[in-house]
């Protein structure tokens, strides 16, 4: 199945100056948004106190969230938790639900406590038949922790696949796919802090997910470059480059149209705790997709990549020739 025509011949590397420019200055601005608006951390990072309820008969998310608005409880995410009777409710930790501070040495647990006594109090008075199934408390250094984890990991699978790719093609496509992943993770990160979308574990779980889905278009175009410089007699390497895009092209496009759909359905029918998983993974997919066929090749052209680097080695070598 095709949407573009297998023979076509779009000139994407003639706009290649245009689209490197384009992606140097979307990462330069998600780079300033980073270290201006920041991150906007949920509870996973920034610590703080979960509450899950139960009630007798099905509940709707916008009455919890009135009765706590009533009650004064400040910026309180509430959240279906495994159907229509029992929700999750996250705050930030407060000695009252009415945001005043913790009281001189005043441990998590009994702060925890006060929290979820305040709650369960605003719930019963509009509902009397909520009940606390249980309430915990995440301390901030367990959030810095998860932060430090979330960049190491990121890091070690950028790294990774870039030593993938030196193995499996050349140091060139190499560089090319790690300088592309920074820009692909960049940019859907600079995306999250302009929208100030909070950003959980299930929103880094999606930055990951997108620095893996990224590489496989990429792996795809590199896969047909090699291909197609080994077929060639006369090999232009802007020609090839080109002509590699336009041959994967409907594939590249499908991928993503039909991963977008997936996402799109996750988001619409999945429920709230899954939308920033989705989101983040509706961006990614958009800005790996441009970046697979407007970023990635022309950066490999200007890396000099060609034919002699992608043919295979002959017996003639030295170092070939005393293996048995």
């Amino acid at each position: 199945m095709e949407i573009f025509n297998h023979n076509s011949n779009v000139p994407f590397l003639h706009w290649r100056k245009i689209s490197i420019v384009i992606a140097a200055l979307l990462m330069i601005a998600s780079v300033g948004l980073l270290l201006t608006r920041g991150l906007n951390y949920g509870l996973d990072f920034t610590g703080g106190i979960s509450v899950e309820v139960k009630y007798d008969r099905t509940i709707d998310i916008g009455d919890v969230r009135q009765a706590l608005d009533e009650a004064g409880i400040e910026n309180p995410v509430v959240q279906s938790l495994g159907g229509s009777r029992q929700v999750l409710i996250r705050l930030q930790p407060k000695a009252d639900g009415k945001g005043g501070a913790a009281a001189p040495g005043e441990g998590a647990s009994a702060r925890a406590d006060k929290v979820a006594a305040a709650v369960m109090a605003a719930l019963k008075k509009r509902r009397p038949d909520a009940v606390e199934s249980s309430h915990s408390f995440v301390s901030p250094q367990v959030g810095d922790e998860l932060k430090s984890d979330g960049s190491i990991a990121a890091i070690f699978v950028i790294i990774g696949i870039g030593v993938y790719l030196w193995i499996r093609f050349e140091r060139r496509f190499a560089i090319a796919a790690l300088l592309t992943e920074v820009h692909d993770t960049l940019v859907t990160l600079g995306v999250i802090s302009l929208v100030q979308r909070e950003f959980d574990l299930t929103v880094l779980a999606s930055v990951l997910a997108v620095i893996g889905y990224s590489i496989n278009d990429k792996v795809v175009v590199f896969d047909r470059i090699r291909e197609l410089f080994r077929l060639a007699r006369k090999a232009d390497p802007e020609e090839i480059l080109n002509r590699s895009i336009n041959t994967t092209l409907s594939r590249t496009i499908i991928t993503s149209l039909f991963t977008g759909i997936t996402m799109a359905a996750l988001y619409f029918f999945g429920g709230p705790q899954v939308h920033g998983f989705a989101i983040t993974m509706l961006i990614g997919i958009v800005v790996g997709t441009l970046s697979s066929i407007f970023v990635a090749s022309p950066i490999l052209l200007w890396l000099g990549v060609s034919k002699k680097d992608l043919m295979p080695q002959t017996r003639d070598n030295p170092e070939l020739a005393r293996r048995p």
